[in-house]
């Protein structure tokens, strides 16, 4: 361990070593970061301002997308970045701190995603219920319980990450530094912190998809009951799109977290797609298949026309805004 040298600092290998890539890489990666930075910020100001969709099931929407712009910002500013510099490193406390924030945000939002579907399951099995079942103190226990569960994975963690020492090669294969990508560059033993992240993001795992097996397992067996096919599509539209983030963020994010580390191409590819389109993806999949969202987003923007200096006052005057048809059961009470 005395003839070996340690170092501060990391190296991020990146997504390319060629200059031209990284140009055009960067120009996209920007285009991405700004279009998820956008969606989910007008996701959360649609949800806020509009009366019609103060209800449970927006107030996790909301939260997931402040999820998707936080987990988005942890890595892509400086994955830009490094696409522009021709010295790619990142300070070691700059890294662990880093897979801290990367860590959080990913467990917080797995768990959010499994009370979001205990929330489709009460909507949908039992609707005359569901303002009783899925009140306003239990949907913030559920928000707060996610947030507690993504700290404490991370915080265990990224604690055991503090007693390895590194030296030798400072390269990390990746765009960012998750914490599998550390470990192959410690020069002493990290078996312990590789049990650890697999045992708890199993446990987590566990913790999550159980719930979410659970809800629609019950989802569709009320569907099954629903003898219209219209009444069984408007059912099932109201969970289609939970269930395809679900499929998007799940999928990737095990198999990196469990499966042991290889520095692969394959490896960054997965990363790209749960921590990066996958919060691209969320404000899209909900506002494109969402009759409400899209609904409450017309409203939304024709409001800003009739507000505006232009006028359209005569057009605007004969339009009710909400009027009456949709009573907010939590009226005068912001989602957040």
């Amino acid at each position: 361990m005395n003839n070996l040298t340690f170092f501060t600092e990391f190296i991020l290998l990146g997504l390319s070593a060629d200059h031209h890539i990284q140009a055009l890489l960067f120009v996209l990666f920007l285009g991405i970061y700004l279009l998820t930075l956008m969606g989910n910020l007008t996701m959360i100001l649609v949800i806020r301002g509009d009366s019609h969709l103060h209800i449970p099931m927006y107030f996790f929407l909301g939260y997931l997308s402040f999820l998707g712009i936080c987990f988005s910002s942890v890595t892509m500013p400086k994955m830009l970045q490094n696409f522009l510099s021709q010295k790619k490193s990142i300070s070691m406390w700059g890294c662990f701190t880093q897979s801290f924030f990367f860590l959080l945000f990913g467990c917080a939002e797995a768990s959010l995603l499994s009370a979001m579907a205990y929330d489709r399951h009460a909507a949908i099995c039992h609707p005359l219920l569901y303002t009783v079942v899925m009140n306003r103190p239990l949907c913030t226990a559920m928000v707060g319980a996610a947030w507690m569960m993504g700290f404490l994975n991370s915080l265990v963690n990224n604690l055991f990450i503090h007693k390895l020492h590194f030296c030798g090669s400072k390269i990390i294969s990746h765009f960012c530094c998750e914490l599998p990508s550390l470990f192959p560059l410690s020069c002493t033993e990290p078996t312990l912190n590789e049990f650890l992240l697999s045992g708890s993001s199993a446990f987590l795992g566990l913790l999550t998809l159980p719930l979410i097996l659970f809800s629609y397992s019950r989802i569709i067996s009320a569907l099954l009951s629903i003898h219209s096919s219209e009444g069984r599509g408007k059912a099932f539209s109201t969970c289609s799109s939970h269930l395809t983030v679900v499929l998007l963020f799940y999928r990737t994010a095990l198999f990196r977290y469990i499966s042991p580390s290889s520095g692969s191409v394959l490896e960054r590819v997965v990363s790209i797609r749960y921590s990066v389109i996958t919060s691209l993806l969320n404000p899209i999949i909900y506002s494109l298949k969402n009759q409400e969202v899209k609904a409450a987003l017309q409203r939304t923007l024709m409001q800003r026309m009739c507000s505006s200096e232009q006028g359209f006052s005569a057009w605007c005057s004969v339009r009710e805004w909400g009027g009456g048809i949709f009573r907010n059961t939590w009226k005068g009470k912001k989602p957040f």
